[in-house]
């Protein structure tokens, strides 16, 4: 589709998702509005590791799954953050 509106927002990373982006997080060009299986897929072309941790259970995943994929509208400047799932032991 047509960006009709790019916008910045700031992703933040924590845990595992830190460690295998090799950032705490960064400012994002995205489109909006933008489904969060879109704003995945955005950010798994920049950080490929963060997909191949989702594809052997690290999460990632299954973070997408828990938002479904719902229309989301950010604003400029909004923070999105990458938390994988919690495990216990």
């Amino acid at each position: 589709g047509v960006c009709l509106c790019c916008l910045h927002v700031c992703v933040l990373y924590f845990a595992q998702s830190a460690d295998l982006t090799g950032s705490g997080g960064g400012v994002c060009a995205v489109p909006t509005p933008i489904s969060s299986q879109d704003l995945w897929t955005l950010l798994l072309r920049r950080h490929p590791r963060l997909g191949a941790a989702a594809s052997r259970g690290a999460g990632g995943a299954s973070a997408v799954r828990c938002l479904g994929d719902h229309l989301l509208t950010l604003e400029d400047g909004d923070e999105v953050a990458v938390v994988p799932p919690l495990s216990g032991g």
